[in-house]
Order: C-alpha cells, then sequence, then structure tokens
C-alpha cells in the first residue's frame, strides 16, 4: 500500500481560461527530462539551465519527473542546482519521490512480488530486454541486449547480469522495463500486458521503450501528493511534457506546456505549445509565463 513516508514548426497556442500570465502565481514547475528537458544528446542546454536557476531565485520550485529511475536524475538535478533550492525528484513515471536536498525518499511504490514473476516470465516469450533498477545498479538477463548499455550510460548506472531472473529477485521493484525494436513493440505490446492488464500499469515511455509499474502509479498521482504536502493548489504549477506518460500531468497543471516536438495527442490537451527540445522551448515558455 503506498502512502507518504514521514517522510507533483512551432505556433503557440492559445491558454485556455484560467491560465495565469507573468506574474507571480506559479509556484511550481515539473518536468519531464527525455525530449523536453534535455535535448537530442541528453543535454541540458546553457539558456534553458540558465532560464530555470533564475526562476529557483524568484522562489519557483523545480519538480523533475520522469520514468527514469532517480539515479538518472541526480546529476541533472546538480545541474539545476535543485539541492540549494529545496527540488523535488520523481522518478519511475511516479513511483518514487525523492528530496533532491536531502535524499530522502518522501514517497514510494513497487510492484507485488507476484506480478515481478508473473511479468518477467511472460515477457520471456517476446523479442525483448527486460531491464530492473535496483540502486545504481541495472540488471538484466543479457548485458548484450537491447538499448542496455544506452540506458545504462544515460543514467550513470552499472550494468550487472542476472541470467535467471525469474524467481531471482528479492529487492523491491519500482518498475519493469521492456526494450526492444519499436515496430516490434507497437506489434506485441498488447500480448505483452495481457496477463497483468488489470494489475499493474503499462505503457510506452519511448517508441522503443515499454513498461511495467504498479496499478494506478503515474507522474499525476505523485505530483498531487507532492503539491498537497507543500499546500500549493495545481493550479499555481507549469508542466512540460513530450509523450504519453506526461499527458496527466500536463492536464493537472495550472498550465500544461507540450514540447514542439510533442506527440500531437498531448499536444491536443496542453494549454501551450513550445518550441522544441532542441530549441530550448522550456527556457522560452519559462520567459513568457514566469519573468
Amino acid at each position: 500500500m503506498s502512502r507518504w513516508y514521514k517522510v507533483k514548426g512551432y505556433e503557440p497556442k492559445k491558454p485556455q481560461q484560467g491560465a495565469v500570465r507573468n506574474n507571480d502565481e506559479y509556484k511550481i514547475i515539473a518536468l519531464d527530462i527525455d525530449g523536453t528537458l534535455t535535448n537530442e544528446e541528453k543535454k541540458i542546454t546553457p539558456k534553458t539551465r540558465k532560464a530555470l536557476i533564475s526562476a529557483e531565485k524568484r522562489g519557483i520550485r523545480l519538480i523533475l519527473a520522469s520514468g527514469r529511475p532517480i539515479a538518472g536524475l541526480r546529476e541533472l538535478a546538480k545541474e539545476l542546482e535543485m539541492d540549494k533550492y529545496h527540488g523535488i525528484l520523481i522518478g519511475f513515471n511516479g513511483g518514487t519521490v525523492v528530496d533532491a536536498q536531502s535524499g530522502e525518499i518522501l514517497y514510494q511504490r513497487v510492484l507485488d512480488p507476484e506480478y515481478v514473476d508473473k511479468i518477467l516470465r511472460h515477457v520471456a516469450q517476446f523479442d525483448v530486454t527486460p531491464m530492473i533498477t535496483r540502486d545504481n545498479d541495472l540488471i538484466t538477463d543479457d548485458l548484450n541486449g537491447y538499448k542496455v548499455d544506452y540506458e545504462a550510460a544515460m543514467n550513470g548506472m552499472n550494468k550487472v547480469e542476472m541470467k535467471d531472473l525469474i524467481g531471482s529477485i528479492d529487492f523491491p521493484v519500482s518498475k519493469i522495463l521492456t526494450a526492444g525494436d519499436p515496430e516490434y513493440l507497437q506489434q506485441h505490446f498488447r500480448e505483452m500486458k495481457e496477463p497483468v492488464a488489470n494489475d499493474v500499469s503499462s505503457m510506452f515511455t519511448a517508441p522503443f521503450y515499454f513498461e511495467f509499474t504498479p496499478k494506478g502509479i503515474n507522474k499525476s498521482t505523485a505530483l498531487h501528493g507532492v503539491l498537497t504536502k507543500l499546500g500549493i493548489p495545481s493550479g499555481e504549477m507549469m508542466a512540460f511534457g513530450d509523450a504519453q506518460n506526461d499527458a496527466e500531468m500536463l492536464d493537472m497543471a495550472g498550465m500544461g506546456v507540450a514540447m514542439g516536438n510533442a506527440d500531437d495527442a498531448l499536444k491536443d490537451i496542453a494549454d501551450y505549445i513550445t518550441l522544441s527540445n532542441n530549441d530550448d522551448g522550456v527556457a522560452h515558455a519559462v520567459s513568457e509565463w514566469t519573468e
């Protein structure tokens, strides 16, 4: 059971009614990472970094909200000086929430061990590579598997091979990531999720990633808990994203911003469409709406 431990080709889209412009109303900026905060080289550009640190200095708190493990958020948080300005890290698509300053886990949900084995046993029938995170380790049954090097490098993690994952996982699992050829995943993801469709959440987080998380977990549920604890209404939050797993987050925000490179479905629900992640879209919108 989840709980808060002791321990939320550019053409601007007209904001929805109630959006606040150019004043002090936005207290939170929530940011997806890949395809949003970082460019195609997986880096924060100097212009975006400057705009976000400037926002922090004006009293706006940053929240990084990603499908990445927490280990893959720490260096980005340091780059944005979030440890100085009481930032929050949300990893595993909402499964874990961490204080960027103290490192304290504020919230965590994990998969039931029964479902971990059930998922691993089932996806073994498909041409995908399963990956599980334990602290700074990326565990897989094939070190040469699809996107293993990429995932480990992107998140600064150690690669660990465990030949027989089924029945061997004796630690809490926040998500099971599967990687495969994008065309293959599109053809088979419904079959992959079928045995646990009513018991866990599953989603694409990239064309080559399909993952399983505890049922009901997403970025918006984690953000709701964070905002409630901080006493900040969701209307005072800006949220940025580019993909399917950002939809609920943008929908709950006072200002939901879709990147210029975002999925069309996300653009349809956004309050505002900014420039792409390669064109400093985050910096553009932050300057437009908070300065």
